[in-house]
């Protein structure tokens, strides 16, 4: 397995994409997440990766708090499609707090894509979630606000 140590990303592993695993904190609490880079297995990465991993960093004790607000919206409105807000599901209580959506999401990954997706910096957040094992909860941010929520695939 190819490794790399690089400047920003630290150190990384390749395997059809290059992974860090590390700790960060999110909403007070430590996650164990995979940080992941895409790239190309020579280890270089655009200048737009760069910088939208190191924006996200900064600015990261603001924008974790503000992810909370549109996963709640996200999740009510699935709970709405789904006829949850009708009938009783224990998978999809009713929640009305940012609070209590922060009790069933885990952080588990950051995704830096490719730099030349979108004009903005592109960064992807992942979560477990205990509504949808199966797809999880994605976020793409774009210049560090929320762009899109939906199943894992949107942040990868």
């Amino acid at each position: 397995m190819t490794t790399l140590n690089d400047a920003i990303f630290g150190e990384l592993k390749y395997d059809y994409g290059w992974v860090r695993y590390t700790t960060i904190e999110f909403c007070g609490k430590e996650a164990e997440i995979a940080l992941m880079i895409k790239g190309e297995e020579d280890g270089k990465f655009d200048e737009e990766q760069y910088m939208a991993y190191n924006s996200l960093m900064q600015k990261w004790e603001q924008i974790q708090y503000n992810l909370l607000q549109p996963i709640l919206d996200y999740y009510k409105q699935k709970r709405h499609e789904l006829g949850y807000d009708v009938g009783h599901n224990e998978n999809y209580p009713e929640i009305q707090t940012t609070d209590q959506i922060l009790e069933m999401i885990n952080l588990v990954g950051i995704v830096v894509p490719y730099g030349d997706i979108y004009d903005e910096r592109d960064i992807g957040i992942t979560f477990d979630c205990t509504w949808d094992i199966e797809n999880g909860l994605g976020l793409r941010l774009l210049n560090e606000q929320v762009y899109e929520v939906g199943y894992q695939d949107v942040a990868i």
